[in-house]
């Protein structure tokens, strides 16, 4: 017994009324940062969300070892925050609990 199974393609056509199509915001992009010490050395590297700090955040020495890092929601400090010595061990971690801004 021979059996045809065909496959379709589903066709998708743009609306008659493009007015109908609801419009919904685009999220505002992250923007990469990074922020230098007067040395010229890195100090600090992240990303901006609509101007604001926003997720993950390192701050470094002038030497180059990472000092602190971290999370942001939209300037606002949030979650686990480590703290390194200078050999680059974690000295310290602290959770911060939310707040708002």
């Amino acid at each position: 017994m021979l059996i045809s199974l065909s496959r379709t393609t589903p066709q998708f056509s743009a609306p008659s009324n493009p007015s109908s199509v609801p419009d919904f915001p685009m999220p505002p992009k992250l923007t990469p940062r990074l922020k230098y010490h007067a040395d010229g050395s890195l100090w600090a590297k992240g990303q901006l969300k609509a101007g604001k700090m926003h997720g993950y955040w390192e701050w470094f020495r002038k030497d180059g070892t990472v000092m602190r890092s971290g999370h942001f929601e939209n300037d606002v400090q949030c979650g686990e925050w480590t703290t390194y010595d200078r050999k680059g061990k974690v000295y310290k971690v602290t959770v911060l609990k939310a707040r708002k801004a």
